[in-house]
């Protein structure tokens, strides 16, 4: 029972029911389900690249060469 309360919750925070039949409703909210979870990934590895580059440092070395004539 609470299971099904539940999904019915996260199905309504998906967005508006999609059709009038509740079976097709639910593979429509599966669908929204599985995009919204590869969108979170995504970000997820994005912030996750962004935060080990965060502070690197790299020291450039200049080398003068002078010639004299």
């Amino acid at each position: 029972m609470k299971l099904n309360r539940l999904w019915r919750l996260w199905c309504k925070a998906l967005g508006e029911k999609a059709i009038n039949n509740d079976r097709e409703s639910d593979h429509v909210a599966c669908i929204r389900t599985i995009i919204f979870v590869t969108y979170l990934i995504t970000n997820v590895c994005i912030v996750a690249g962004v935060v080990r580059h965060w502070n690197d440092q790299q020291t450039i070395i200049i080398v003068e060469k002078s010639y004299e004539m």
